[in-house]
């Protein structure tokens, strides 16, 4: 064994010290992902569905994300990793642990954009991950747990990739068609999926020791606070209805303004009081009215239909469920004021998914070893992780976006932030390894 391998399996038995609390001090130079190469991988990712705006546009099933899962799948390769295809299209790669009866460590991420999406936005993840995967590899350094990355397929598309794995995706949902034009079923097919086998990816508690995700904060918080490393308590509950506002079209020039039941001005009071109930409220939930649509449409017609869409979101589901009730009662007043109507349609559940303590202990650890600052925050935005949740304890490093920004080509983060969240990811790995059982 040459002295670099030996110190790197000094700093994996001295971070199991370290997890039991007893003070311990790292030699030098301490185990570290190869940065450079990182974001080379993720600069020639980002070939992949590019727009002339500077970002991607390589949503799921589209020939752009087909040709990247096989770039993905060749970086997996030579990490050691031992790659396959799921029957729900996620790409798997592998290795074995010294104690082959342990439950599995993973890590992983997804690389399908929005439309008009970044660079960043899950790709730092999925790279990372495989980046620590390469780092063990170069040293021999055999975890005792099996170790997986997994790169979820159509993350958003509502985590479709992760929600194969606990056993909720439906063949009602393999019907949805996704934004690539495809249904989820054939889009499964094209990326070398079996939809017809789609149970047999799922995974039971117990299976998965913990699950990592690094990601991008997508917010601007860290940017702003000039914090390196968020460490993430819990991803959000996020709650969707249609809202349906029936009023009564009719004439524009002929209809008084006192005996008109114009939906949209009543949808335009709706909007105003749930920014008003949800800011009012303490605490960060957030809400949000993002798309409506007036019927006929027509410039002399008074509106006799809104629909609208209601978001809302926070850490706490009971909190969310407050709020949406006092929204609907709110709704309901200022219906019976104009004569019309409200009806409220809820399509899209995702519980909120809480952090393991002891992960995030381990995360901010693992900040501290490296001389880095971190700082406890919720995901405002959904993420695989909040699928893993519902098997195996969870833990999500954030690294800074600039400004903010996010789903757009102007994306950015850091070279230096981004290998930073990577070496934090692998000092977690490794604290992880040392002490699950």
């Amino acid at each position: 064994m040459n002295r670099r391998d030996f110190n790197f399996q000094l700093v994996a038995a001295l971070s199991a010290l370290a997890v039991r609390g007893e003070a311990v001090s790292f030699p030098q130079p301490q185990p570290r992902v190869n940065g450079k190469r990182l974001n080379e991988q993720l600069r020639s990712l980002s070939r992949f569905g590019k727009n002339a705006e500077g970002g991607v546009s390589r949503m799921g099933y589209t020939d752009a994300d087909r040709d990247a899962r096989l770039y993905v799948m060749q970086l997996m390769r030579t990490a050691k990793l031992e790659v396959s295809v799921d029957a729900a299209g996620n790409i798997l790669g592998r290795r074995a642990g010294r104690e082959a009866t342990l439950p599995t460590l993973m890590m992983g991420s997804h690389i399908d954009s929005v439309p008009q999406g970044g660079n960043y936005d899950g790709d730092v993840g999925s790279l990372g991950a495989i980046e620590v995967a390469q780092t063990l590899a170069e040293r021999n350094f055999e975890l005792r747990h099996p170790l997986e990355v997994m790169i979820f397929q159509y993350e958003e598309g509502g985590l479709t990739g992760s929600r194969a794995i606990i056993g909720e995706l439906t063949k009602e949902n393999l019907e949805v068609v996704s934004t690539s034009g495809k249904t989820i079923r054939d889009g499964i097919k094209f990326i070398g999926g079996d939809p017809d086998r789609i149970q047999s990816v799922r995974r039971k508690r117990g299976d998965i020791a913990a699950y990592l995700e690094l990601h991008i904060e997508q917010g601007g918080v860290l940017d702003r606070e000039k914090i390196d490393i968020g460490v993430v308590e819990g991803i959000v509950g996020i709650r969707d209805w249609e809202v349906t506002i029936q009023g009564f079209a009719n004439h524009a020039g002929t209809t008084p303004m006192d005996q008109r039941k114009d939906a949209l001005v009543v949808a335009a009071k709706f909007i105003l009081a749930v920014n008003r109930i949800v800011t009012e409220k303490p605490g960060k939930q957030v809400g949000t009215v993002g798309r409506i649509e007036a019927s006929p449409g027509a410039p002399n017609v008074v509106p006799g239909r809104v629909r609208l869409s209601l978001e809302l979101r926070d850490l706490d589901a009971t909190k969310i469920e407050s709020l949406f009730q006092t929204i609907r009662a709110e709704a309901r007043r200022i219906g019976k004021e104009h004569g019309t109507e409200f009806t409220f349609q809820e399509y899209n559940i995702n519980n909120p998914a809480p952090t393991d303590s002891e992960v995030r202990r381990m995360i901010s650890e693992a900040a501290t070893e490296l001389g880095l600052s971190s700082k406890e925050m919720p995901s405002g935005a959904g993420h695989d992780a909040q699928s893993i949740a519902r098997l195996a304890p969870i833990g999500m490093i954030f690294v800074p976006s600039v400004r903010g920004i996010s789903h757009s080509p102007k994306e950015l983060s850091r070279p230096k932030d981004i290998e930073s969240g990577a070496n934090v990811l692998l000092r977690t790995l490794l604290k992880l390894d040392a002490v699950g059982g």
